[in-house]
């Protein structure tokens, strides 16, 4: 597997509802795709330590402005020196593929 999988290259589809969540087995296929992010329930996340405050802080506005422009936005767990990132599909209640789509542009920050 490389550094940023085929994931990264995916955009977000726009999701109202009306579609059900992803079943175990996709799930775990494309968690197989990703390298530090778990599943608990309905919701995958993964840590990401700093050296600092801000460093962290740069690390939550390159998440923030990802979110916007893919249109997929995460909860966020900020402290000095690390940020929890965690994805979940609300308007479905469960996992979607835009949930491991922006996981994997999260990654991908950190090869650039």
């Amino acid at each position: 597997m490389s550094a940023v999988c085929d994931l990264s290259n995916k955009q977000c589809k726009p999701c109202e509802g009306g579609v059900p969540p992803l079943t175990q087995p996709e799930i775990d296929a494309l968690l197989a795709q990703l390298t530090g992010w778990s599943q608990s329930g309905a919701l995958i996340s993964k840590s990401h330590p700093f050296g600092d405050y801000y460093q962290t802080m740069a690390f939550v506005n390159a998440v923030a402005w990802l979110s916007h422009r893919e249109g997929h936005h995460p909860d966020l767990l900020v402290s000095y020196n690390q940020c929890r990132v965690e994805y979940t599909t609300h308007a479905i209640g469960g996992l979607s593929e835009n949930d491991f789509i922006c996981a994997a542009k999260v990654d991908a920050l950190f090869s650039l």
